[in-house]
C-alpha cells in the first residue's frame, strides 16, 4: 500500500522530484565513469604488438619486493609486498642457453629495446608515437619481413618499418639521423620493413647486431627473450616447461627472471601501460571517492529541500494519524523510485562519459594509448546501488524532524520556520567542523603530495559539510550584518532581509552548494601551482650556472656536454629517474660532480657535495627526517632498473622541491635508465649565447637558453600536468555547479504562491525580481566568505606542510572569475525561475489548490 501511495505521489509532483532526479542522475553518472577509469586501471587489457609471434616471452621482474615477517600471540604472519620500478629491468644474455635446453623449445631469440628516435631537419619525424631500436636479428618476434631493400649488415646500416618510411618519404638509399642513448648519427637506409599484422602504438628501427648492442649500452644484457615452441607444442605447456626450468635463476642484481603469454606479453612490452595501471587506480579512487563525497553533500541537500517544501503535506498525513514509520517509509520508497530511475539513467550516461574521460587523459598523455579502455557492467551497477543507498539515507536524514515531532508542532512548523535549528542538527555541525579543523592541522604536516593530495579534498568537503549542517545559524548570523545596509536600499532590499531573516534554513540549502563550487574550485585551481611555483621558486634560486642547454627531443648528449667542457668552464649534466628505498619512491637525479657548486647550489644544510661520487649520495632534508639519514648514514635503496644500492650520505640539502630527494654522481644514473641522455646541462662560463650554439650546431634540436627562458619552459610543462588534474576534478565540480543551479531552481521555483501574494499585496513584478536578486547577491556574499575561507584554511595548509611557507599561490584574476560565474550561475538560476513563475495571474495561482 505505502509503495502505491509513494507511486502516486512521485506521479503527482512530477515537478517536485525533478530537482532529486537531476542530481542523482548526476551523480551516478559521475560515479560510472570514474568506475570505468578505476576498472581499466585493474583490468585493462594491454595487447602487445611487438611480441605478437612469439608465444612465450622471458623477462626481467620489473617490481622491487618486501616480505614482512610477524610473530603475534604464537601465530606467525608473512606479507608480502611488491611495487614497480620506473625503468626497465634487463636479463643476462648467457640465459639464452639454459632456454635452448627446455624440451618443445624451437629457438630462442633475444630481444634489445633501446631509445631510437628518427630526427627531421625540424625535430622528430612522429611525434605521436614512440620509436624504439633493435636488432634485426629479432624482427621475427613480431614478426617484421622486408618489402624492399636488404637486411642492416654493417654500423651504419639501418631498416625501418613501413609507416616510418611513408611519412618521411624514405626510401633505401637515403640517410635518416637517429638519436639513440649515444651521440645522434647519421645511418643509409638498407630496407623497409612491414609487420605481419597492424603496430599502431610504436615505430621500430633495426640496426645490426653489433651497433644494436652498442647503442643498448648493456654489455652482456639483453632486455627479454623470445621463445618460439616446436611444431605441435602448446604455448601453455611451453611456458610452465620454461617456467620450470628457471625456478631459482637470478637475472642480474637479484631480479627473478618472469614468464609471460598471451595476454600478460603486453606489460613486458608497454612498461609505461603497465605503470599506469596504478596511476589510474590512484585517479578513479580518488575522483571516485571525492564524487560519492561531494554527491552524498549534494542529494542530502536536495532531499532536505524537498522536503522542506512538502511540509504542509507531511504535516496533514501526521494529523490524521500517519505514523512516524509510515512517513519515513513514504519517503524512503519515494527516494527509492526516483533513485532507481535516475540511477539508470545516470549509469547509462556514465558509460559514454567514462569513455570520453579516458580519450581526454590519453590525448594529453596521462595515460598511454596500449592501456585499453575496459568496460563491465560493474561500474554502472555500482553507481545504481550508491544511488539507491545515497537517495534512501538521504530521505531518511532529511525526514528526522517531521516524522519524530507531534502533529500539531508539524502543522505549524509547515506555515512558520522554526527559529533555531535542532540541537543535534547544530552539534553535529559543530563536529564536522571540528574534524574539518583537525584534517587542516594534520594537512599541515604532511610533506609528501600523494598524502596531502586526497586530504586536501576531504577537508574541503568535511567544511562544507558542516556549512551545510549550520547553514540556518550563518545565514541568520550574515541578516545581522547585512540587516543594516539592506534596510537603507529600498523595498526589494527590505523583503529580502525579511526572507533571508524567516526562512533561513531554505536559504541555506542553496549555501551549501554555491559554498563547495567556490571552495572546492579555488582549491582545485591553486593546490598545483602552489607546489609547482614554489619547486621553480628553489630551482631558480639553486641554479648559479650562465647558461641552460635542452633539448626538444629525448635528451642532451653525453658528447655535446663534453664538447662544452673547458679548462676554465664547468658543465654539469643532470639526468633524472626515480627510486625506491624499501618500497617508498623518491625522486631523483644524477650530476656531474666535478665543478658542482659553480652550477648548482640546493641549500647544503649538513655535508659537503665535494665528497659526491659513485658511491655517496646527497639527500634532501624530507629524505633525511622520514629515513633517519645524516652525514655518514648508509642508504640501502633499488635504482631505477632494479638494480640495488647502498651509497653513504655526504650531505643534507633545503631545496628537495626543486631538485628531487635524492642526488647521485651521473654516472651512476646513466647506467640505470633507459634514456641515459641528460634532461638538461648547466653551463658556468665568459662565453656568449652564440659562441655555445654554434659549438653545439651538430646536434639537432639543441638550445642554449638564458636560466629564465629554461624556467619558463619548466613551468609550460606544470601548466600542462596541471591540466590533467584539472580535468580529473573538472567533473566534480561541473557536477557541484549543477547542482548549485538546480538547488536555486528548486528554491525560486516552491515559491510562486508566495508570489502571487505579494503581487496582490501591492508588489509590482519589478520588486519581486528586485528580491529575488537581492537574495541571491546576499546568499552568493555569504558563500564568497565561506567558500573563500575554507579554500583559504586548505591552500594555507597544504603549502605549509609542502613547502614550509605559508604562502598559497592564489591569482586573483583566476579569483575573480571563479566567483563572478558562481554569482552568473546564481543570478541566472534565480531570475529565470523567477520570470516563469511571475507569468501567471497572481490571482489564478493564490487561489488555487495547493
Amino acid at each position: 500500500m505505502m509503495l502505491r501511495y509513494a507511486l502516486r505521489t512521485v506521479r503527482a509532483r512530477k515537478g517536485g522530484f525533478l530537482g532529486a532526479f537531476f542530481a542523482l542522475m548526476c551523480a551516478a553518472a559521475l560515479i560510472t565513469a570514474c568506475g570505468t577509469l578505476l576498472e581499466t586501471g585493474l583490468r585493462g587489457t594491454i595487447a602487445t604488438e611487438r611480441y605478437a609471434a612469439t608465444p612465450v616471452v622471458v623477462s626481467a621482474d620489473q617490481n622491487v619486493h618486501q616480505t614482512t615477517v610477524k610473530h603475534k600471540k604464537g601465530k606467525t604472519k608473512v606479507k608480502h609486498k611488491a611495487k614497480p620500478i620506473a625503468e626497465r629491468a634487463w636479463l643476462p644474455g648467457d640465459l639464452a642457453t639454459e632456454l635452448r635446453k627446455v624440451p618443445g623449445v624451437r629457438e630462442v631469440i633475444p630481444e634489445l629495446t633501446f631509445l631510437a628516435e628518427p630526427l627531421a631537419p625540424g625535430g622528430a619525424v612522429d611525434k605521436d608515437r614512440p620509436a624504439y631500436g633493435h636488432a634485426w636479428d629479432s624482427a621475427a618476434l613480431t614478426p617484421y619481413t622486408l618489402t624492399t631493400g636488404t637486411a642492416p649488415k654493417a654500423d651504419g646500416d639501418l631498416v625501418i618499418d613501413r609507416r616510418l618510411a611513408e611519412r618521411a618519404h624514405l626510401e633505401p638509399g637515403d640517410r635518416l639521423t637517429v638519436q639513440s642513448t649515444q651521440s645522434p648519427r647519421t645511418y643509409r637506409v638498407t630496407g623497409i620493413a612491414a609487420p605481419a599484422q597492424e603496430v599502431r602504438h610504436q615505430t621500430a628501427l633495426f640496426f645490426s647486431t653489433a651497433e644494436a648492442r652498442r647503442l643498448a649500452a648493456h654489455p652482456g644484457q639483453v632486455t627479454a627473450f623470445g621463445v618460439l615452441p616446436t611444431k605441435g607444442t602448446d604455448a601453455a605447456v611451453l611456458k610452465r616447461s620454461v617456467s620450470s626450468a628457471l625456478h631459482g635463476t637470478r637475472a642480474p642484481h637479484g631480479t627473478t627472471a618472469q614468464v609471460s603469454a598471451g595476454d600478460g606479453r603486453g606489460p613486458v612490452e608497454f612498461l609505461d601501460a603497465a605503470a599506469a595501471r596504478t596511476k589510474l587506480v590512484s585517479m578513479g579512487g580518488a575522483m571516485g571517492g571525492t564524487s560519492l563525497l561531494v554527491a552524498v553533500l549534494v542529494v542530502v541537500g536536495t532531499f532536505a529541500l524537498s522536503v522542506q517544501q512538502r511540509h504542509r503535506e507531511l504535516a496533514l498525513l501526521r494529523a490524521i494519524a500517519a505514523t512516524p514509520g509510515q512517513i519515513r517509509a513514504l519517503l524512503g520508497r519515494e527516494a527509492l523510485i526516483v533513485g532507481a530511475a535516475a540511477g539508470t539513467a545516470g549509469a547509462l550516461a556514465g558509460l559514454p562519459l567514462g569513455s570520453w574521460l579516458h580519450g581526454r587523459f590519453v590525448a594529453m598523455g596521462a595515460v598511454p594509448a596500449t592501456l585499453q579502455h575496459t568496460v563491465s557492467v560493474f561500474p554502472p551497477f555500482a553507481a545504481l546501488a550508491a544511488t539507491l543507498l545515497g537517495a534512501w539515507a538521504a530521505a531518511r536524514i532529511s525526514s528526522r524532524r517531521i516524522a519524530r515531532i507531534r502533529p500539531a508542532e508539524a502543522l505549524a512548523e509547515a506555515r512558520a520556520e522554526r527559529t533555531r535549528p535542532a540541537w543535534g542538527r547544530i552539534l553535529a555541525g559543530l563536529a564536522l567542523l571540528a574534524g574539518g579543523v583537525v584534517l587542516v592541522a594534520v594537512l599541515s604536516v604532511l610533506r609528501t603530495e600523494p598524502a596531502s593530495t586526497p586530504v586536501t579534498f576531504l577537508a574541503v568537503v568535511v567544511l562544507a559539510s558542516s556549512v551545510a549542517l549550520l547553514g540556518p545559524l550563518l545565514v541568520r548570523a550574515a541578516v545581522a550584518v547585512l540587516g543594516g545596509p539592506l534596510a537603507l536600499t529600498g523595498p526589494s532590499s527590505r523583503l529580502a532581509r525579511a526572507n533571508l531573516r524567516g526562512h533561513a534554513a531554505r536559504m541555506a540549502s542553496v549555501v551549501t552548494p554555491l559554498t563547495l563550487l567556490i571552495g572546492m574550485t579555488c582549491t582545485v585551481l591553486f593546490v598545483q601551482p602552489t607546489l609547482g611555483n614554489a619547486a621553480r621558486a628553489q630551482a631558480r634560486e639553486g641554479i648559479r650556472a650562465d647558461w641552460v642547454v635542452a633539448a626538444q627531443g629525448p635528451g642532451v648528449p653525453a658528447e655535446a656536454a663534453r664538447r662544452l667542457r673547458t679548462q676554465h668552464d664547468t658543465v654539469t649534466e643532470v639526468v633524472r629517474t626515480t627510486v625506491r628505498v624499501g618500497l617508498d619512491k623518491y625522486a631523483a637525479q644524477g650530476v656531474t660532480p666535478g665543478g658542482l657548486t659553480r652550477t648548482w647550489d640546493p641549500d647544503v644544510t649538513a655535508g659537503s657535495l665535494t665528497k659526491l661520487t659513485e658511491d655517496t649520495v646527497a639527500v634532501s632534508e624530507l629524505a633525511a627526517d622520514q629515513l633517519h639519514l645524516k652525514p655518514g648514514s648508509p642508504l640501502k635503496l633499488t635504482l631505477g632498473d632494479g638494480t640495488p644500492a647502498t651509497p653513504t650520505v655526504v650531505a643534507v640539502y633545503a631545496k628537495g622541491l626543486g631538485f628531487g630527494d635524492l642526488t647521485f654522481a651521473h654516472d651512476l644514473v646513466a647506467r640505470h635508465v633507459d634514456n641515459p641522455l641528460a634532461t638538461s646541462v648547466l653551463v658556468s662560463t665568459a662565453r656568449t649565447q652564440t659562441q655555445l650554439a654554434t659549438t653545439l650546431r651538430e646536434f639537432p634540436g639543441i638550445h642554449v637558453l638564458a636560466p629564465a627562458a629554461a624556467d619558463s619552459i619548466q613551468a609550460a610543462r606544470q601548466q600542462a600536468n596541471a591540466e590533467v588534474n584539472y580535468l580529473a576534478m573538472g567533473l566534480v565540480l561541473a557536477f557541484t555547479a549543477i547542482a548549485v543551479v538546480n538547488t536555486l531552481a528548486m528554491s525560486v521555483s516552491e515559491r510562486v504562491r508566495e508570489f502571487a501574494l505579494l503581487r496582490l499585496a501591492g508588489a509590482t513584478r519589478r520588486q519581486v525580481l528586485g528580491m529575488l536578486r537581492t537574495e541571491a547577491l546576499s546568499v552568493l556574499l555569504l558563500a564568497t566568505a565561506l567558500g573563500s575561507g575554507i579554500a583559504l584554511a586548505v591552500l594555507t595548509a597544504f603549502s605549509v606542510g609542502m613547502t614550509g611557507e605559508a604562502a598559497p599561490a592564489i591569482t586573483p584574476l583566476v579569483y575573480v572569475a571563479v566567483v563572478a560565474l558562481a554569482g552568473l550561475l546564481a543570478l541566472v538560476a534565480t531570475a529565470l525561475p523567477g520570470r516563469v513563475a511571475l507569468r501567471v495571474r497572481p490571482v489564478t495561482v493564490a487561489t488555487a489548490k495547493e
